[in-house]
């Protein structure tokens, strides 16, 4: 098989071909491109190791190595490609088409990666490709933003490298499950996968990051890089039984910084850390229903948080405007985005017939059949907080409640809204008929639960109810403020600063010490440079002239003559007797 047949590396040549074309021909390759590795994707055998090249010392690389994990997860992750893509079709910057489409297969090849040592390249890929996406808002928030992307996902890079080189040093290449060692390896890679796997307190880069991101590439940035980290926790971390602990205690923190946000963006990005909580107390608990679970709510939660951001980036679009209570009454004026979010909005609270109810609630069963009672109440606590802070307050104060000013709404391209409108349709014909997805799912308990049975409907829409009555009743209390929230990375961005401004200032000081000690040296020596007498003069007692009279001490020409003559001389006789 030829390269070119890999899905992820055609991707990347998508976004070579998208940078140099013309932009009437670019929309179409954003399109066409994924929609061609989609189908390409489909041809693939269900076999390993499809596409091995020899490396070094007798090591091969294993670039595409497929398995029910592997193929379940890229299925969505090139399903997103092309929603991004049909998303950008109409962004005329050629850069940050390349920037999406490499981001989006080095993504699919990291997931294909059999072997250690393209792992951790496609790894670093990712995270150089995504922070152009970042940067090329070209704002003085999205240049401070993307500096500490990029210095949060170096560290995770560097960690997971070392846990590589342990890996390696000892001979082992393959990629796979290393729950039970609890060595060296296990914690520096397991940092690195919680630094994109968002688990707090290495979690706030995704509130910082992604809401500074351009409104075509926070489509893409929130269903990749921390629903790849979830795949390698699956992969890698499986049956690592503190992940229940993580993954509760990050369900619940997303969504109560989410119900306190302003910031449309920074809201779901803080809803990002609260859903993948879900997944990790799932792949703690590695049984194989909780297992399907974090790997079924992954998927689902890349359509769902997808189609958040594009509806919100429409909403930037056509008004400019980023925060919750400087909006509202958008029913009216966009009402297709309304649909389109409102499909998003109760897929990810769950609410039936949709696909966040038939996946996120397998994680919640697959906690009352393992009879951790605190793990399924503390996961239908952050439902209820997902419901309250999406459903209810992003859909009441963005279009329904009327605003302080009235907004002025542009027109959003047509491209924008197929995108919406395919990624609106699949988070609801997953939730109608599951069967479509469970026969997929990679553990094989899709033929063993079932989500529609009357206890469960009713028990979530009891659930979601419920969470209706605190904001019905304080629902003047409920609209947001522009307030600072304070996260954990104050705790490292305050000292950081404090660090490299006394660095700072002692290079200053420094430098400025040895400015003054060189210019007293000058001021010292200049004179005495001008008239040497008068340094020469303080060694033999005698007083030097006031001025320098150089033809006073310079020897006369016929002497320094004679002595070049004399020495010319005694080279020539020296050399004719040789």
């Amino acid at each position: 098989m030829s390269l070119v047949m890999h899905p992820g590396l055609f991707l990347i040549l998508v976004g070579a071909v998208a940078a140099i074309v013309p932009q009437s021909v670019r929309k179409f390759v954003l399109a066409a491109g994924p929609a061609l590795a989609v189908a390409m994707f489909f041809t693939l055998p269900h076999e390993e190791d499809l596409l091995v090249i020899p490396f070094i010392n007798d090591w091969s690389l294993h670039l595409l190595t497929i398995d029910s994990l592997s193929w379940f997860f890229n299925v969505f992750f090139l399903t997103l490609a092309f929603l991004g893509g049909v998303y950008s079709m109409h962004n005329p910057s050629w850069a940050e088409a390349l920037a999406s489409m490499t981001y989006a297969g080095a993504t699919v090849c990291m997931v294909f990666a059999g072997d250690w040592i393209s792992l951790i390249f496609f790894w670093e890929l990712m995270a150089i490709s995504s922070l152009y996406l970042i940067w090329a808002n070209h704002t003085a928030r999205s240049r401070r933003a993307g500096f500490r992307y990029l210095l949060i996902h170096m560290l995770g890079g560097n960690l997971l490298l070392a846990g590589i080189f342990f890996k390696v040093i000892a001979g082992d290449m393959m990629v796979g499950n290393i729950a039970e060692t609890r060595d060296a390896a296990f914690w520096l890679m397991f940092l690195a996968v919680c630094i994109n796997g968002v688990i707090p307190p290495l979690h706030a880069w995704v509130a910082d990051a992604y809401p500074e991101s351009t409104i075509t590439g926070g489509a893409f940035m929130s269903g990749l890089t921390t629903k790849a980290a979830i795949y390698v926790l699956i992969r890698m971390f499986a049956g690592t039984d503190f992940l229940i602990v993580v993954g509760v205690i990050m369900a619940i923190y997303g969504a109560v910084f989410a119900i306190m946000e302003n910031d449309m963006r920074r809201l779901l990005s803080y809803h990002i850390v609260s859903q993948l909580g879900f997944m990790v107390a799932g792949v703690g608990m590695g049984s194989a229903l909780a297992l399907d679970g974090a790997a079924a709510h992954a998927i689902s939660n890349i359509l769902q948080k997808s189609l958040l951001f594009m509806c919100c980036g429409a909403i930037m679009y056509a008004t400019g405007i980023r925060k919750i209570n400087q909006l509202g009454g958008l029913a009216k004026k966009m009402p297709w985005v309304l649909v389109f979010f409102l499909a998003a909005a109760f897929s990810i609270s769950g609410v039936p017939l949709t696909n966040g109810f038939v996946c996120k609630t397998i994680t919640i069963a697959a906690a009352s059949e393992l009879h951790l009672d605190w793990v399924y109440f503390g996961l239908s606590l952050a439902s209820i907080g997902t419901f309250l802070s999406i459903t209810l307050k992003m859909t009441y104060f963005i279009f329904i409640a009327k605003p302080d000013k009235e907004v002025e709404v542009g027109a959003i391209p047509k491209n924008m809204y197929w995108a919406m409108g395919i990624s609106a349709f699949l988070n609801v014909i997953f939730g109608i008929v599951p069967a479509v997805l469970y026969q997929y799912l990679p553990f094989g308990s899709g033929a063993v639960y079932h989500p529609y049975t009357i206890d469960h409907v009713t028990q979530y829409i009891q659930v979601l109810v419920a969470a209706m009555i605190p904001f019905m009743l304080y629902l003047p209390h409920m609209k947001p403020h522009s307030v600072l929230s304070l996260d954990f990375d104050w705790f490292y961005r305050k000292p950081f600063a404090s660090f490299v401004s006394g660095v700072s200032h002692v290079c200053c000081a420094t430098r400025d010490a040895l400015g003054k000690a060189w210019r007293e040296l000058y001021e010292l020596f200049g004179p005495m440079s001008a008239n040497p007498m008068r340094f020469i003069g303080r060694f033999s007692g005698k007083d030097a002239p006031a001025q320098y009279d150089p033809e006073k001490y310079r020897a006369p020409i016929g002497e320094s003559m004679l002595v070049d003559m004399t020495i010319l001389l005694v080279l020539l006789f020296f050399f004719v007797i040789i």
